[in-house]
């Protein structure tokens, strides 16, 4: 399977998500999907296999408890691939920053304008 058809599917995408904050264990991850899906226990026990089988996840057992978190190397090979297409919408962002940057910085003079030169054009 390829990475971009374990991503492909939104559950997955979701835990990887959840994941991103840090580690967390199988029964809250499986909690909110439930919830957020509506699917089964045994649904959400499917996907967080698919991602640890294809490398996007870790597993860790602590007692009981299953703790999963991200494992960053087959996202950083998406993020390769997709460097191909940065050209596409590097440029615009840049040009964006530089537009905010230019709005924040006429504020900043305006604000910095004495009182009389506001009202006095």
């Amino acid at each position: 399977m390829h990475a971009f058809d374990v991503l492909g599917d939104p559950v997955r995408r979701r835990i990887l998500e959840l994941l991103a904050a840090g580690e967390q264990p199988a029964g809250a991850l499986g909690e909110t999907v439930r919830r957020e899906f509506g699917i089964s226990q045994p649904a959400v026990s499917q996907h967080l296999k698919v991602l640890r089988e294809h490398g996007f996840t870790t597993v860790r057992a602590v007692g009981t408890r299953r703790l999963y978190a991200v494992d960053p190397a087959p996202l950083r090979e998406i993020d390769a691939w997709l460097a191909g297409f940065r050209r596409f919408w590097a440029p615009p962002l840049a040009a964006l920053a530089t537009e905010l940057a230019r709005g924040r910085r006429e504020r900043r003079l305006r604000e910095d304008e004495p009182d009389d030169e506001r009202t006095n054009p």
